[in-house]
């Protein structure tokens, strides 16, 4: 996800006592530059910090004046860093992102197997939406048009397949070697490396959603229970039976 395009313009800065037309005549070698692209990309980072941990408590639906009263700002700093919405989605999907990715592939590094690497990048998937079930879904939904965006219905989309893709070529890249390995019915291994890793992410989308939608009793998995179960069917198919540890537990 690019992120260049979510920092805002010139003439936001223009207005702040001169500070942006400072900045702008500043020579590029000149450390006062260099100090106000500092204080830029640490203020853009506090307010990604703040929006997250509104999120996180007021749920994915809180809107922009929400989430800047959670800052001590005015929604329009919040505009002017990322434009609308929409960027905000990205800008926080990015740094979830980020996070998620160390995991995965800090797990795939110790695995002694493929099947446990995938076992493990399941995990961390499965982690990162139960431990933050409204920040997944702020930076997975598609919203409609801010009042001063406008354009927020037609992008987010785009918010959703990147995070997607993102976290597809992360249970892709550990897996490629084997996935090159195992061979389709015709002989072919690029279907398998291909497609595989896309299904595999739409499976554990698919399933870890309906999990958390699904309220706690005798009938839901753990989270463990349900890492073995998506491990199994990925690498077995269908018809590979629950593991044998949680058929005695559940007894």
């Amino acid at each position: 996800m690019n992120s260049a395009t979510l920092l805002p313009g010139t003439s936001a800065r223009a207005s702040a006592s001169g500070a942006g037309s400072a900045a702008r005549d500043t020579p590029p070698g000149d450390g006062r530059s260099s100090r106000w692209q500092d204080h830029r990309t640490a203020r853009r980072r506090a307010l990604i910090k703040t929006a997250r941990r509104a999120v996180d408590a007021l749920g994915p639906g809180a809107s922009m004046e929400d989430i800047a009263a959670a800052a001590d700002t005015s929604k329009s700093v919040y505009y002017r860093y990322f434009g609308d919405k929409t960027g905000l989605q990205r800008a926080v999907a990015e740094v979830v992102l980020n996070q998620m990715q160390q995991k995965v592939l800090d797990a795939a590094r110790q695995a002694a197997s493929p099947r446990e690497g995938l076992r493990s990048m399941v995990f961390a998937y499965l982690q990162m939406a139960r431990t933050s079930p409204n920040v997944y879904a702020f930076v997975t939904r598609a919203e409609a048009p801010d009042s001063a965006g406008g354009a927020g219905e037609d992008r987010a989309p785009g918010t959703l397949a990147s995070f997607l893709e993102t976290t597809t070529d992360m249970i892709a890249e550990p897996m490629r070697s084997y996935l090159l390995a195992a061979h389709g019915p015709d002989g072919s291994r690029d279907a398998v490396a291909e497609y595989w890793p896309r299904a595999a992410i739409g499976m554990v989308r698919a399933a870890g959603e309906l999990w958390l939608s699904t309220e706690d009793g005798p009938g839901k998995p753990s989270e463990e229970q349900l890492t073995d179960q998506l491990t199994a069917w990925l690498f077995d198919g269908i018809s590979y039976a629950a593991p044998a540890t949680h058929r005695s537990s559940n007894q």
